[in-house]
């Protein structure tokens, strides 16, 4: 079994008190960073070492798997498989060796780092444990960590020496922050069923984020769908395009590097591996299909770094057109991610909610959104609730009557449930033509609102609170954090 890792950067060396070690090490390596987060890479006594994470656990502690410890010159399959696990555009590899200086090549996303060890070992509470000098060209700094299969114990030894309150942060990041890689430009595209969004944020050298690009596109990827699920020709068509002109857009504005990521419609797509392939051939950006579960951590991640949250328990939910996701946690860590397939599309297509509807029409739809979030059934009622994803951001603007988008308004903002029916009785009675006047509402959101209106107010009533805040940051931002951060 692979161990359960704990490590943080920039400590003193008086962590281990008057405990004696047992070992003392020195040995160079020389670690492949990249500008996304991905594999740990590194060469160590002439062989390529990668690690690959498996799992984070609820206390955060990482479990890395060795995938590969392969000797000089690569194959063209072994280089494709570091490139892909460093999150970088792979180029077309038709030789039959490589070397280190052929995977480095040319890129800005890629950064080869010597790095000196001096390492003291030691066991603390059955755990390995070590403090390391490291050493590099651009600074050196100080590293501890604690390792057993054991992951109660890991937690217990790394409180044992009053560490507990520091983040948990892998080789990768550590040495990118020491060496200030990463400062620039990214951009993440987040591939929902009903819109694509598209997010360019810069990256400080200390770590802080700006805004340079943040837009929707509406494509109705999942429009149309069969019984059989298949994405139509035509969604997928115009979907391909509009993912291809937001990376054109990214490497125009000067992205370093472009996540892509497909959510619910691409899950249930028996023919998504076609769409995937067809932007991998349009535009070079590898869209990853990502659970249920990871869209909601994501989102949780997002929201709660972003909202002056109360401390307590925490809900947040993320509906979109094919699915909603929810995440249940208390202050910044979660304990419960699921996925169910509650979308706006779904319903707007099986009640005709794209047109004005009777009451009838409407008490059946909820009846039925009811139903289908039984999951919420019976659960304590959270102290906060967040709510993201298209149909909370324009009910908002809405109530704000945002000619123009204001994503800073948007942000924190708070829906009762008295305007939550305020509006679903305002769009239940327009058709989509009518709804596209409404000030605040994005006009290609006008056929689907009112199904997203309706599971929000289901959301409200199934937790059983008067409230939910607004979050205008959504997978996008949490995946531009994981991936760049």
């Amino acid at each position: 079994m692979n161990r359960w890792e704990w490590r943080t950067f920039g400590v003193g060396d008086d962590v281990f008190g008057n405990r004696s070690p047992e070992r003392v090490q020195e040995s160079d390596e020389v670690y492949i960073l990249s500008v996304a987060n991905g594999d740990t890479v590194k060469v160590r006594d002439g062989l390529m070492d990668v690690k690959r994470l498996e799992q984070v656990n609820d206390a955060g502690l990482e479990q890395w798997a060795p995938v590969m410890k392969s000797e000089f010159p690569l194959s063209a399959e072994q280089a494709r498989s570091i490139l892909h696990g460093l999150r970088v555009a792979v180029p077309q590899l038709d030789r039959d060796d490589y070397d280190l200086d052929d995977l480095l090549a040319g890129r800005r996303d890629l950064l080869a780092v010597p790095v000196h060890k001096h390492r003291t070992r030691y066991t603390v509470g059955g755990c390995a444990a070590e403090l390391t000098e490291v050493a590099t060209e651009h600074g050196s700094t100080r590293t501890v960590a604690v390792e057993s299969e054991d992951p109660e114990q890991v937690s217990a030894a790394v409180r044992g020496l009053g560490l507990e309150h520091r983040p948990n942060t892998s080789y990768p990041r550590g040495l990118k922050a020491l060496v200030g890689f990463g400062a620039g430009r990214y951009a993440v595209v987040d591939v929902g069923t009903n819109s694509v969004k598209f997010h360019i944020g810069e990256r400080a050298a200390d770590g802080t984020w700006r805004t340079v690009a943040d837009r929707a596109e509406v494509t109705r990827l999942g429009e149309g769908r069969g019984d059989d699920g298949r994405l139509r020709g035509d969604a997928v068509e115009r979907t391909v395009g509009a993912v291809a002109a937001m990376a054109a857009d990214a490497r125009s504005a000067g992205a370093l590097a472009v996540a892509a990521v497909g959510t619910a419609g691409l899950r249930m797509a028996p023919n998504a591996a076609d769409f995937v392939d067809a932007v991998r051939r349009r535009c070079a950006v590898e869209v990853e299909i990502v659970s249920g579960e990871e869209e909601a951590r994501l989102a949780y991640v997002a929201a709660t770094a972003a909202l002056p949250l109360a401390s307590g328990s925490r809900t947040v939910f993320d509906t979109g057109g094919g699915s909603s996701q929810f995440t249940f946690g208390r202050d910044g860590h979660a304990h419960e991610q699921f996925s169910v397939p509650v979308g706006a599309v779904r319903y707007t297509e099986r009640y005709g909610l794209a047109d004005a509807v009777g009451g009838d029409v409407l008490d059946e739809a909820l009846a039925a959104i009811d139903g289908d979030l039984s999951a919420l059934a019976g659960r304590p009622r959270p102290d906060a609730l967040v709510g993201m994803g298209g149909a909370l951001t324009n009910m908002a603007a809405v109530k704000h009557e945002l000619a123009t988008y204001d994503a800073d308004v948007v942000q924190g903002t708070v829906l009762d449930r008295a305007e939550v029916d305020r509006q679903v009785e305002l769009f239940s009675g327009r058709s989509a033509d009518e709804r596209r006047r409404i000030v605040g509402l994005q006009p290609g959101r006008a056929d689907v609102i009112l199904a997203g209106a309706c599971i929000v107010r289901t959301v409200l009533a199934k937790l059983d609170v008067s409230s939910l805040t607004v979050s205008d940051r959504g997978l996008r931002h949490g995946l531009l954090v994981e991936r760049f951060g």
